[in-house]
């Protein structure tokens, strides 16, 4: 795949450094043909990447916001991948906004720590809705885990975030989990990945 950005198109240097981890939690874990949906795709790069190298997977890309909306399409008419469909318009927050499913996955990479957590209480009821019987939603990102030593870094992470929109910053994983339970997802695993991040999964029976 040509990594170059296409005109209209924006790019996220962790895009580079994080997609193979989030790529190996996946493919194991996706059934044969899955249907994903993609929720803050932001700039699409993961989109077209794991598209790439997911052909079987049906992958649909997602943001709220209209300049990512822009960057994801530039990507995917420049991949020009069958799998790829067209970015749509979902606020996590807005049930109004979720298409209606079934999805086999959801993919949420890097959002709910850089969002209220309004958008996460959102996830967690759009994933119960749409999810299929069985269907996974995997989170990646940094977390807070009571019996977990939080690394300096993130720590810093975390303080530079709420500086930045106090309704910001990183999840404990606990109450993520009690949120997901109470919409019908259980916890499923949890993946430690390069860089002190997790990939998250939980399941719908």
């Amino acid at each position: 795949m040509n990594d170059t950005p296409p005109l209209g198109a924006r790019t996220a240097p962790s895009t580079a450094r994080n997609r193979q981890p989030i790529l190996d939690a996946l493919r194991p874990r996706l059934p044969p043909g899955a249907k994903v949906l993609e929720v803050a795709s932001g700039a699409g790069e993961h989109a077209v990447f794991l598209a790439a190298v997911l052909p079987e997977v049906h992958w649909r890309p997602t943001d709220r916001e209209p300049e990512a909306l822009e960057s994801i399409e530039a990507w995917r008419k420049h991949a020009q991948l069958p799998n790829l469909a067209a970015p749509v318009r979902l606020d996590a927050a807005d049930p109004s906004t979720w298409p209606p499913g079934p999805f086999d996955a959801i993919v949420c990479i890097n959002m709910i720590h850089i969002s209220p957590w309004t958008a996460t209480q959102g996830l967690m009821a759009g994933a119960g809705r749409v999810l299929a019987p069985r269907g996974r939603l995997f989170l990646y990102g940094p977390f807070l885990e009571p019996d977990v030593p939080t690394a300096p870094s993130n720590l810093a992470f975390d303080e530079s975030l709420k500086s930045r929109d106090p309704a910001w910053g990183l999840r404990n994983l606990g109450e993520v989990t009690a949120l997901a339970a109470a919409h019908g997802l259980g916890l499923a695993e949890r993946i430690a990945v390069p860089a002190n991040n997790l990939v998250v999964v939980f399941e719908r029976p």
